[in-house]
Parts: C-alpha cells; sequence; structure tokens
C-alpha cells in the first residue's frame, strides 16, 4: 500500500546535455530515484532545468528521454502531482507536459504553505545583483516575438543549434562549482533582501548548481538543489521540516 506523505524537490537534470552518452546515463539513474520515491511521493516539485534545451513548437517537442517521461506519467497516474517550473535552459515549456502530465507549469516563483510554513520556491536564474546581461536576456528569451521567430525554424535546425550551443555550456564541460561565501552568493543575498520584507521559513532555487542549506535567520533557511551531475542531491518535505539529501543508487 502506497503512503503518500512527502513532498520532493529536485532541479537541474539538464537533460539532453553534451555528450549525449553521458545524459543517457544520467536520465537512468534520475529514473530509479523516481521509481524510489513513488512510494510515498504526494508531489513533486522540478525546479528548472529539467532539459537542457525545450522548445515546443505545435506539433514537436525535442527528442529524447522516454524513460525520464515515461516514468513521470506512470507517477502522475499513481496520483502524484508533478509541478515544473521554467528554468533558464527550458524556458520556452508551454501546454505540452500540462497535457501529457497533468503537471502544472510556473513561469516565476511559487509561495507554499504548508503545516504553516511558508515555502518560496524558483529556479533562481536572474535574481539576486548582478548578472545584468543575463537578466536583459531572459525579458528578450521570455518574450512571444522571440518565441513566435524561433517557433519559424524548421525543428531540425532550431534544435541543432541549441545542441551545438548546449556543448559550450558549464554543465557539458563538468564545471564543478565552488561554494563563494554567504557574502558573494547572490541567491543567499536575494533571500536576506526578501527577508527584511516578509517571512519566509525556507527558500528553494535550482540554477546555482552547487547543493547547499544554510540558516538565513533562526527561523528561516535556504536550500540550493544542486545538480546531477556531480552532485545528484535533493530536498523531501517530511511533513514538519525540510532537509536536503543525497540519492545513492
Amino acid at each position: 500500500m502506497r503512503i503518500a506523505d512527502k513532498i520532493y524537490f529536485a532541479s537541474d537534470f539538464h537533460l539532453g546535455s553534451y555528450p549525449k552518452e553521458q545524459s543517457e546515463l544520467r536520465e537512468r539513474e534520475i529514473v530509479r530515484w523516481l521509481d524510489h520515491i513513488k512510494q510515498d511521493a504526494s508531489e513533486l516539485y522540478l525546479v528548472g532545468d529539467i532539459f537542457d534545451f525545450w522548445f515546443e513548437y505545435s506539433t514537436v517537442v525535442p527528442k529524447g528521454y522516454i524513460r525520464f517521461l515515461g516514468k513521470l506519467a506512470e507517477l502522475a497516474d499513481l496520483g502524484v502531482k508533478i509541478t515544473l517550473f521554467k528554468g533558464n535552459h527550458d524556458m520556452w515549456m508551454f501546454g505540452y507536459l500540462k497535457k501529457e502530465l497533468g503537471a502544472v507549469v510556473i513561469d516565476n516563483e511559487l509561495v507554499l504553505d504548508l503545516n504553516d510554513k511558508k515555502i518560496y520556491i524558483h529556479h533562481g536564474d536572474g535574481l539576486g545583483p548582478g548578472d545584468k546581461k543575463y537578466k536583459f536576456l531572459k525579458k528578450i528569451f521570455r518574450s512571444s516575438l522571440c518565441q513566435w521567430l524561433f517557433a519559424r525554424l524548421h525543428p531540425n535546425l532550431g534544435i541543432g543549434i541549441a545542441q551545438k550551443w548546449s556543448k559550450h555550456s558549464r554543465i557539458s564541460n563538468h564545471t564543478d562549482e565552488q561554494f563563494l561565501g554567504e557574502e558573494r552568493e547572490w541567491l543567499i543575498q536575494y533571500a536576506r533582501e526578501v527577508l527584511k520584507e516578509k517571512h519566509y521559513d525556507y527558500f528553494i532555487f535550482g540554477h546555482r548548481h552547487f547543493p547547499y542549506e544554510i540558516q538565513l535567520t533562526p527561523q528561516s533557511k535556504i536550500i540550493n538543489l544542486g545538480e546531477w551531475i556531480n552532485y545528484y542531491t535533493y530536498a523531501v518535505w517530511d511533513g514538519q521540516n525540510l532537509n536536503l539529501e543525497k540519492w545513492n543508487s
């Protein structure tokens, strides 16, 4: 009998990133993790950059990810609520996964109230000080005009361009992130600024790739979920507490 009493959070799978062979191995490991959590998961939050590239044409989506999408479908059929956040790599996510999985797709942030605990969730891209170039590009890429123009490209060309770009990304080159210290981590700075105006018990982010959990105040904690190339980390809510954990298959 399935007892669904936990909520899981993960991000930055970067499925489809170069090289393809390692992405396929990573997909199988993620599927094993999903198979494990289906025993007690009531909800699953995937907090952005699940795909290294994603664009939904009107009749075409990127090829691949069959095992991963099939396992998500199995979880959905079991009654697990699935919520997907748009990241900076898969921001062109529209209605396909909502239709096929019944998933909720989140553009920016989401606030959860769980057992009188308030949880702020965002992929993390474009938050905090700095990175002005990306913040400008994000406005362009999120615009309906940019999406319309990209949709005019043949999928072989559009997806091919994205895959070539992917070869130069930090995740494809296995860049091992280093913690910069609380005063230099943009998401920590952002969370501290938010707390000046409003209380949250937890902040959950992806994007940064380096997993950490830090107590911001006696009543507030920030968790960065990390990625699934070097760390295989995720967070779990057990009904009372939210903690960062590591998957060991």
